[in-house]
């Protein structure tokens, strides 16, 4: 795999021949690491793309919201206030227009996996409209215990296993949690018990129908130069193969990337709570500080609704300073 790189706008529009006029290839360049803008759908397997503003083509009937990277606890120069900025994103889902089922939380939910932590989480997300939340942990909420009291604390609510990984249907669709928040090499790793317990789920699953997978760590070789990648995703993604619409929802990074690989789209989202560098643009990634009007431009959610038209997904990102 490789990296999408950012592209000049001149050579974005292309001859297509889609009606919307729209090169696809170009998009998927130029929207590498950008935060707002596009609605992606995956219709078997197929990527199609909309501006935003131009309306869906069917009733959507599953909406889901994904959050990332909330890091409660931490207190630094990138951000001083990592409640507010998580009750930002609560408000903002309250807000959209179209309540959506279920929270989807890709990790790092507290910054060094303490108790009063992950209860100040709480707290925020109970003043969310939407009361069911699924959560994937991230390296951050391991750190220290090796992930106990996360999976003590969340685990048996999203029926996960000892491992903290689980799957479950929501009307046609399948959704995977996975844990990859155990780094070796720096990178992320899923291990031989649990590709074993995904390999057994999916083949339950029909080919027809569309994956949802979230993790915590991409699970493409999103920046390998900076670890942002899972070394053994490559079982992961070939038990994936036999689905004709896949997308896979990861955090970790702090911004939008995305890439599509055959039926498989691949998405990271921005965090509640700081910015990371875009990859190649600093020494190393770590909390990136921005002027402080500028930092709900650099956070965000991640708005994920299916329409019905041959399975179809749209994944639509705003910011927190987004109206």
């Amino acid at each position: 795999m490789h990296v999408e790189r950012r592209i000049s706008l001149a050579k974005r529009i292309q001859h297509d021949p889609n009606p919307d006029g729209i090169d696809r290839r170009g998009f998927l360049e130029c929207m590498a690491w950008a935060g707002t803008g596009m609605a992606w759908g995956i219709a078997a397997g197929v990527p199609t793309s909309r501006v935003f503003g131009q309306p869906a083509r069917k009733t959507q009937s599953v909406h889901f919201v994904q959050i990332s990277d909330s890091h409660m606890g931490f207190n630094g120069p990138a951000n001083q206030d990592v409640v507010a900025t998580l009750q930002a994103a609560v408000d903002k889902i309250n807000a959209l227009p179209e309540q959506p089922e279920f929270i989807i939380h890709t990790g790092d939910l507290s910054h060094n996996a303490k108790a009063e932590q992950y209860d100040t989480l709480d707290q925020v997300l109970r003043g969310a409209k939407a009361k069911q939340v699924f959560y994937v942990p991230g390296e951050h909420d391991t750190v220290g215990d090796h992930g106990s009291l996360y999976l003590e604390r969340y685990a048996k609510t999203n029926n996960a296993t000892a491992g903290g990984w689980y799957s479950f249907n929501h009307k046609d669709l399948h959704f995977v949690g996975l844990n990859n928040s155990a780094m070796l090499d720096g990178m992320g790793s899923l291990g031989d018990e649990q590709l074993n317990w995904l390999e057994a789920d999916l083949k339950g699953q029909p080919a027809s129908r569309p994956i949802v997978v979230f993790a915590h760590i991409p699970l493409w070789a999103a920046y390998p130069e900076w670890r942002w990648a899972t070394q053994d995703s490559e079982r992961a993604l070939t038990a994936l193969k036999k689905f004709g619409s896949v997308t896979v929802l990861n955090g970790h990074i702090h911004q939008v990337m995305q890439k599509v690989e055959g039926a498989v789209t691949f998405h990271t989202a921005m965090s509640t709570a700081f910015p990371q560098p875009a990859p190649g643009t600093a020494k190393g990634p770590g909390p990136m500080k921005v002027p402080d009007e500028k930092l709900k431009s650099v956070l965000g959610i991640t708005d994920v609704k299916s329409v019905s038209v041959a399975n179809s997904l749209a994944v639509m990102d705003s910011t927190l300073a987004d109206s």
